[in-house]
């Protein structure tokens, strides 16, 4: 899956495959996390979103399955 680099002081890059519904999310640290059944709404949220880091806290940790990389 193709990222696109972010600016964050956590979030290196940020994917997301439509089709699947799965998000893509590299940390600064190199670990790579993908999410699933993730609404391309907050896809888009994220993307948008003045901080990468709060709304990935607050919209999708915890609230989606993931796993490492």
């Amino acid at each position: 899956m193709q990222r696109l680099p972010v600016s964050s002081s956590n979030i290196a890059s940020i994917g997301y495959d439509a089709q699947s519904e799965t998000l893509e999310v590299e940390f600064l640290d190199g670990s790579v996390y993908q999410y699933f059944n993730v609404p391309s709404g907050t896809y888009e949220g994220l993307m948008a979103a003045s901080s990468h880091g709060s709304y990935l806290n607050s919209h999708v940790k915890g609230t989606y399955q993931y796993q490492k990389l």
